[in-house]
């Protein structure tokens, strides 16, 4: 952890609502005059597309249904944690871009004048110099293991974690509508991966600074059925903080600005869904201008 150069991360399920979180950042970002680094957690698979597709076939020849982007195998955890170690230390360190199509593809290679394809990574580079504060958004920002923890060198820490039905729910419409994914194969890749969801995935939300868990107010017992994903205003939003003390928040300041919110325990409170980008501005935006302001400290 470090004064100079704070580490910011956002971390989540894929299809929980990261980029929602993102947005929040980047809007209080750009209203306070900072400039983050911005870190993209698929950058730190450690297999192409191709390769990965490859090690699933091979897994499953040999009897192994569960391999999957959530475990390390498929993974450079330890880059990532150097990353976050040296940045902390210095505000370098080493990034790259996972190339999720052609037009990523088209404007990176652009840009560094390199050629790879879609599913690619582009060849590592220097953080930009003098960013303000490093910013990662993916699906191991916290994660913890016997050789690795990236958690240890993170300021703020943030979850996103709907219902596990909400989280299938969002991740089918969204793998179906932006991907073109059929259904039936996005429920064989949720099933894939469970092993490593509950592993390496759900652990991370134990060590979070704060938590944001959207809980639906309609039915979703079957969320492979769903025609629809719930609303903002089909919902609740649960916000946990582990150490209530950490970054001095002030709840009844919060309860008085959020209507129909509340407190249900100690270090919890309750919005209603719709409630859930005003709660992010009003907790998130104090604690980001202390890590700024501890940098001339």
């Amino acid at each position: 952890m470090s004064n100079q150069h704070p580490v910011v991360v956002v971390t989540g399920s894929s299809g929980a609502g990261t980029t929602f979180v993102k947005r929040a950042f980047e809007n209080i970002f750009r209203r306070e005059g900072i400039t983050p680094a911005i870190i993209e957690g698929d950058s730190f698979h450690s297999l192409s597309r191709a390769e990965f597709n490859e090690a699933v076939k091979n897994a499953e020849a040999e009897g192994n249904n569960s391999f999957s982007h959530f475990g390390p195998e498929a993974n450079d955890f330890k880059a990532l944690e150097a990353l976050f170690k040296s940045y902390g230390e210095t505000g370098t360190g080493k990034k790259r871009y996972y190339l999720h199509n052609d037009e990523e593809a088209a404007y990176h290679n652009a840009r560094l004048g390199c050629n790879q394809g879609s599913g690619e990574f582009t060849p590592w580079e220097d953080v930009e110099a003098g960013t303000d504060i490093l910013f990662y958004e993916g699906l191991h920002g916290m994660v913890q293991g016997d050789d690795y923890d990236v958690a240890k060198y993170v300021d703020l820490g943030v979850g996103v974690v709907p219902s596990v039905n909400l989280e299938w729910i969002q991740k089918i419409h969204r793998d179906n509508a932006e991907r073109g994914y059929d259904p039936e194969v996005i429920v064989d890749t949720i099933l894939r991966r469970m092993p490593d969801y509950v592993k390496h995935i759900t652990p991370q939300f134990s060590v979070t600074d704060i938590n944001f868990q959207r809980v639906p107010t309609v039915d979703t017992s079957n969320p492979f059925i769903a025609r629809d994903i719930p609303t903002p205003d089909e919902s609740l939003v649960v916000i946990r903080f582990k150490d209530v003390d950490k970054f001095g928040t002030d709840f009844p300041y919060l309860l008085n600005m959020i209507p129909h919110s509340f407190m249900s325990r100690r270090n919890t409170i309750v919005v209603p869904g719709g409630k859930m980008g005003l709660a992010m501005e009003l907790i998130l935006t104090p604690i980001i201008h202390d890590l700024i302001a501890k940098k001339s400290i």
